[in-house]
């Protein structure tokens, strides 16, 4: 699977995992180069408290449009290292 934004590939992975329709790729997949962290932070009762990137492809910013969990609670553990994206990021 390919994580495209802004015709740029920002991850790319045959390891994904889905939770709740939301692909989570391996941490080491993304294109370091397009991620930036964000302080911004949200919790989802069953999974922890998610951390955000922001995506940033040819000067273009999407604000906190990948996420993931570093600390995981124990029914999410399968999501431990992955990140996931939304706000316009095309998964295929």
């Amino acid at each position: 699977m390919k994580a495209s934004w802004n015709n740029g590939v920002i991850a790319s992975s045959d390891d994904i995992v889905t939770v709740e329709g939301n692909a989570y790729f391996p941490a080491e997949s993304l294109s370091a180069d397009c991620f930036r962290p964000s302080d911004h932070r949200s919790v989802c009762g069953w999974k922890g408290e998610a951390h955000y990137y922001d995506v940033v492809v040819d000067g273009r910013v999407n604000a906190n449009a990948a996420w993931f969990y570093p600390d995981p609670k124990p029914a999410a553990a399968e999501i431990k290292g992955r990140v996931a994206f939304w706000k316009g990021v095309t998964v295929n």
